[in-house]
C-alpha cells in the first residue's frame, strides 16, 4: 500500500506516518515549510528499513497540488491532514472582527485545497478499484470554541465531503471517513497550562487526553485495509469529551 499524508511533518501527521511504516506501507508525506522535519521523518522511516518519500504541497497553492501528487505516485490511502490555521487560537479573534480576506484565504486552503487533492487521487483509485480517504479533522468544528470560527467552519466543511464522496465513489471500493481529534497532546508547543490540560483528561471517559499515536491508530484502521466497509462516518477520537459539562 502507498500511503500520501499532507501534513507529515509534525504532529499527528507524523505519528501517523510512522503508523503506516510500521505496517509495512510505503509513505510519502507532503510540507510546506517543514522541509528540515520532513527530511527527518523520512530519514527515520527509511533507517527502520522502510520506504519514505516527501514532497513539497501548499495548499493554498493550488498549483503545487497535482505536480505534488504526481510526484508520490499511485495513492491507495490519502490522509488528508495538512491545514491553514489562521485564527485558531480561543478568543484570539471575535467573529465579528474576522475580515473576509481571512474567510476567503481558510476556505481556499482547508475546502477548496483539499476538495482538489482528493480529484487528484480519485482517478487511480477507480482504476485499481480500492481507496482509501481520510479527512483529519478537530472537535471545534462540531461543538464550537470562541474564537477559531472560521478554522471550525473549514473543518466541518470536511464532514459534508466525506459524506458525498462516501456516495459517489463507494462502488468503486472506496471509503472516505473523517477522524475527529480532540484536544491531542503532541510534539508541538501548546500555550495551555497544566492544570487544565489535567481537568480535560478527568472529564474523559478514559480519564486521560489522546497523543497523536492514539490519533494515528484510528487514522491508520479507517485508511487500510481493515477498515472493509465503514464509510460516509465521523469517528470521535475519545479526548473530544473532555469539554463535556460532566465527568463521569
Amino acid at each position: 500500500m502507498h500511503v500520501l499524508i499532507t501534513g507529515g511533518s509534525s504532529g499527528i501527521g507524523k505519528a501517523t506516518a510512522f503508523a503506516y511504516a510500521e505496517t509495512g506501507a510505503r509513505v510519502t508525506i507532503t510540507y510546506n515549510m517543514g522541509a528540515d522535519r520532513a527530511a527527518e521523518v523520512v530519514e527515520r522511516i527509511r533507517a527502520g528499513g522502510g520506504q519514505a518519500a516527501a514532497v513539497h504541497l501548499d495548499l493554498e497553492d493550488h498549483a503545487t497540488i497535482a505536480p505534488a501528487v504526481a510526484a508520490a505516485g499511485p495513492v491507495d490511502a490519502l490522509v488528508a491532514n495538512a491545514v491553514r490555521w489562521g485564527t485558531i487560537l480561543p478568543g484570539g479573534l471575535a467573529f465579528k472582527d474576522v475580515p473576509a480576506s481571512e474567510w476567503a484565504a481558510a476556505l481556499h486552503a482547508n475546502v477548496t485545497g483539499n476538495a482538489l487533492l482528493v480529484q487528484q487521487v480519485l482517478p487511480g483509485m477507480r482504476r485499481r478499484g480500492f481507496g482509501r480517504i481520510v479527512f483529519v479533522s478537530s472537535g471545534i468544528a462540531e461543538e464550537g470554541v470562541p474564537g477559531p470560527g472560521v478554522y471550525g467552519t473549514a473543518k466541518m466543511a470536511l464532514h459534508g465531503m466525506a459524506r458525498a464522496l462516501a456516495w459517489e465513489a463507494g462502488r468503486d471500493g472506496i471509503l472516505v471517513n473523517v477522524a475527529v481529534a480532540g484536544l491531542t497532546v503532541t510534539d508541538a508547543a501548546r500555550p495551555i497550562p497544566q492544570e487544565a490540560l489535567d481537568l480535560l483528561a478527568a472529564r474523559t471517559p478514559s480519564r486521560r487526553l489522546s497523543t497523536a499515536g492514539d490519533m494515528a491508530a484510528l487514522v491508520l484502521f479507517l485508511g487500510s485495509a481493515a477498515n472493509r466497509n465503514l464509510t460516509g462516518e465521523i469517528v470521535r477520537d475519545g479526548s473530544n469529551a473532555g469539554r463535556s459539562a460532566h465527568a463521569l
